[in-house]
């Protein structure tokens, strides 16, 4: 098949690069327009656009994918499908209608579950034990369209968002590759999705990295898991930002406190909560670099009872 692929970042290359090793036969890959970065803002290329160098695609970055001008250069070399990995843009009804067969979404979620901008972190979050992804046709609602296929795999304890994120990134490049021979076939059957139980996913904001130590050991271990690597996981000491990069669940004793430092080892600094103990056993200093909490105990003395800041 004729393929334009519309993609920008890291999750969208393993699918780029199966079809690149198919035998489809890629038009064109759109992806974002470079955006500035830095003191110096300098122009920095999306993950996208850096692999379809490495295999000579054309590239197009328009600045909005529904101008009518851009829809018309397309159609005059329609493709059979156009695959959108994590592009970026919302597309309206006339550039979903550009291709032969269908706009084709990859979401990482099993849809009508997650829907929105974060469905990898919130799944973590939510202390969620199943995900997957979905290939699904684009209409022009958010995530909305009919399910073509999908994959589950599930969460493990030790997931963190980024290694989530990698799996599914994987995944999704042979779900897509799928696809695509069944709709060869003529074998795909798309399946409305339930709207009644949708659940959406809203974009990460920064705010929800401090911790709430009167929250159960769990829910900020999720929290820990869900947030890494951004935005990341914080607490305060000495009205400074402490940041959490690893931690577990342990059990703890009736008269914990939540925020309060119960016990201190070679494992870690365990800490109330509010039920059980949460153990970190990596972290970050604000203004240093990562380190073992038995490292940073070697430079930092810090003593049971000792109070982190109130969240409030």
């Amino acid at each position: 098949m004729n393929i334009v692929f519309m993609g920008t970042p890291e999750f969208a290359t393993p699918t780029l690069k199966t079809l690149q090793h198919s035998t489809h036969s890629i038009l064109s890959v759109i992806t974002q327009p470079d955006k500035p970065k830095g003191r110096g803002q300098k122009l920095i290329v999306s993950p996208i656009k850096q692999v379809s160098r490495d295999f000579d695609l054309p590239v197009l970055q328009p600045k909005t994918v529904n101008d009518p001008e851009f829809i018309d250069s397309l159609n005059q070399n329609r493709p059979d499908a156009i695959i959108v990995v994590a592009f970026g843009q919302i597309l309206n009804e006339a550039f979903l209608k550009i291709p032969k067969q269908f706009c084709i979404n990859l979401h990482s979620s099993l849809l009508p579950k997650y829907r929105g901008a974060a469905p990898i972190h919130r799944s973590i979050l939510n202390g969620d034990v199943r995900t997957g992804v979905t290939s699904m046709i684009m209409d022009k609602g958010m995530d909305t369209g009919d399910i073509l296929l999908m994959q589950e795999t599930p969460i493990l304890e030790t997931d963190s968002a980024e290694t989530l994120h990698d799996t599914l990134a994987k995944m999704g490049g042979t779900l897509i590759l799928e696809t695509l021979r069944r709709l060869e076939e003529n074998t795909l059957l798309p399946i409305p999705q339930n709207h009644s139980l949708a659940t959406y996913a809203p974009k990460l904001k920064k705010e929800e990295g401090l911790v709430k130590w009167e929250q159960p050991a769990t829910t900020l271990s999720n929290q820990v898991r869900g947030l890494t690597p951004w935005p990341g996981t914080y607490t305060l000491l000495n009205k400074k930002r402490l940041k959490i990069l690893k931690a577990q669940v342990t059990e703890g004793t009736p008269d914990d406190i939540p925020g309060q430092i119960a016990r201190v080892t070679d494992v870690g600094i365990e800490v109330g909560t509010g039920q059980a103990r949460l153990i970190i056993t990596e972290l970050q200093p604000e203004g240093k670099k990562s380190m073992s909490a038995k490292s940073f105990l070697a430079g930092n003395k810090i003593e049971r009872g000792t109070l982190f800041d109130p969240t409030s």
